[in-house]
């Protein structure tokens, strides 16, 4: 049996979820996905490894679905919920899905698949109880999710991982970031990526915690809630802590006081999937008294690198390995650097996924020789805590023969008075090879020349950019990155 279904049957009575339509224990969970695992089942016994697409918005029948194929012995593919047809389209045809489960709002938008002979189509509303048929015995090494990477540097690949993998991945996190019944979350995230799945969801459900779901992201319904006093846990992008930071400084002062005195009683607040700014991070530690603690992780290898749960969070740094995960900084030979080096974070251990599905050359190109998973993303071991200069791809940019870290860049840039936001990125020059060039969202009139001077007197010439662009917000993806491949589009 599953951890996450054997943990599920310690705490029977106890709240589990809590979304729009009430309030839900442990075995009414239980309960509603072995329903929903019997109708996926039909006349099978077990699904061995079919993939099941699925459409449902962030809920208790959220979570009865995916635990439901899981259950049934499928590989759950979530879909994002705000996706276009398209790319909803590409998903469910990569992973050559066997059945499609959609809640009624989602129904339109995939009407097209309920005339296809050669999917299964289920609306949610059809689950019904079939008794409690037995379950199929589903061994940890199956393939048990098929995620798709951001894309942000190009077309999105399916990440296959096994319930190996998706256990590790938790247990690493429980155990760093000290998980437990007593914990309650608001999970606000979007559920087809690892952040909202895993680190939120998983990790609390794995440890009897309850989770609260906002179906949508609001700032003033959010401080609502917390204001409540029942949650203690919190995981966000830095774009979400944005956005609180800017309503609660709409806010009176004694509104402000009372969701400060709320906050300071919680015990973990995460930021991840993207840069945090420094700035970011500083304000919400002088709004909530907590410093934001960054990781690091990615699709295909769940979390790898946290700054510590007790200990120093240090502002621009991702911290040291996880618990039984293996970490190394690598030159482009795939050699082991010296410690105060730049080079690729290359990771080991049982929380990196199976393999790209359908993809076995970009599988094999994705490790090196020795079985390291390369993750693209150079760092550098600033003392005792590793430090995130960029992407190999989009954030180094390749100037004269100097690497520069776009996210430096950034850095600097958002600490301008009238910067309210920016992406730096490398563009193609023939005489340097790629040229800094800065996006800028101003939070009023901005003059390029009186920004270039000051920051020629923060970074060397060859750092500061050569082109700036206003722009009224940055192209991003669902979960807040900004897409830098789109933003090259703009110059």
């Amino acid at each position: 049996m599953l951890t996450l279904i054997q943990n599920a049957l310690k705490f029977p009575q106890k709240t589990a979820v809590i979304d729009n339509n009430g309030v839900f224990t442990y075995k009414d969970l239980l309960d509603r996905s072995q329903e929903v695992a019997s109708c996926l089942l039909g006349n099978a016994n077990d699904l061995n490894q079919a993939r099941i697409a699925f459409m449902v918005p962030p809920s208790m029948e959220y979570l009865s679905v995916q635990w439901g194929i899981w259950r049934a012995g499928g590989i759950a593919v979530p879909l994002c919920t705000t996706y276009p047809f398209p790319s909803l389209q590409y998903v469910i045809e990569d992973t050559k899905a066997d059945i499609l489960v959609v809640a009624p709002e989602f129904e339109k938008i995939l009407a097209p698949y309920k005339e296809d002979q050669s999917i299964r189509f289920i609306s949610t509303q059809d689950f019904r109880s079939l008794g409690n048929r037995e379950l199929p015995e589903i061994s940890t090494d199956r393939g048990a999710m098929i995620l798709y990477t951001s894309g942000t540097t190009n077309l999105p690949k399916g990440v296959l991982t096994t319930h190996e993998n998706i256990e590790a991945q938790i247990s690493t996190l429980v155990e760093a970031w000290k998980w437990s019944q007593d914990d309650y979350t608001l999970s606000i995230l979007p559920l087809h990526h690892v952040h909202g799945i895993i680190n939120v969801n998983s990790c609390a459900l794995w440890s009897g915690a309850v989770v609260e779901f906002l179906s949508h992201f609001d700032a003033a319904k959010v401080f609502e809630i917390f204001k409540k006093g029942h949650v203690n846990v919190f995981m966000a992008v830095p774009t979400i802590y944005f956005k609180l930071i800017a309503h609660y400084e709409t806010l009176s002062e004694s509104e402000r006081s009372e969701i400060s005195n709320c906050l300071k009683k919680f015990r973990l607040m995460v930021s991840g999937s993207a840069a945090l700014p420094v700035s970011v991070m500083e304000k919400w530690h002088s709004i909530s008294d907590h410093y934001l603690l960054e990781r690091y992780g990615m699709t295909e290898i769940g979390m790898a690198i946290s700054n510590p749960y007790t200990g120093e969070r240090r502002a621009g740094h991702i911290g040291q390995a996880l618990p039984g995960v293996e970490i190394r900084i690598c030159n482009e030979s795939d050699e082991i650097q010296s410690l105060d080096q730049p080079g690729e974070i290359q990771v080991k251990g049982p929380n990196v996924f199976k393999a790209y599905w359908g993809k076995p050359e970009a599988t094999q190109k994705a490790f090196t020789s020795d079985g390291w998973f390369r993750t693209g993303d150079i760092a550098i071991m600033d003392v005792g805590y590793f430090k995130i200069l960029g992407r190999d791809s989009v954030d180094i940019i390749k100037s004269g023969g100097y690497k520069i870290s776009a996210l430096e860049i950034e850095e600097i840039l958002r600490t301008y008075p009238g910067v309210k936001d920016c992406g730096v990125i490398g563009i193609p020059d023939e005489e340097w090879g790629e040229i800094v060039a800065a996006a800028i969202v101003p939070t009023s009139d901005l003059h390029s020349e009186a920004l270039n001077l000051w920051m020629r007197e923060r970074l060397p010439a060859y750092k500061t950019p050569r082109k700036y662009l206003i722009v009224q917000d940055l192209p991003r993806n669902a979960m807040g990155k900004v897409t830098k491949n789109d933003l090259k589009k703009l110059f």
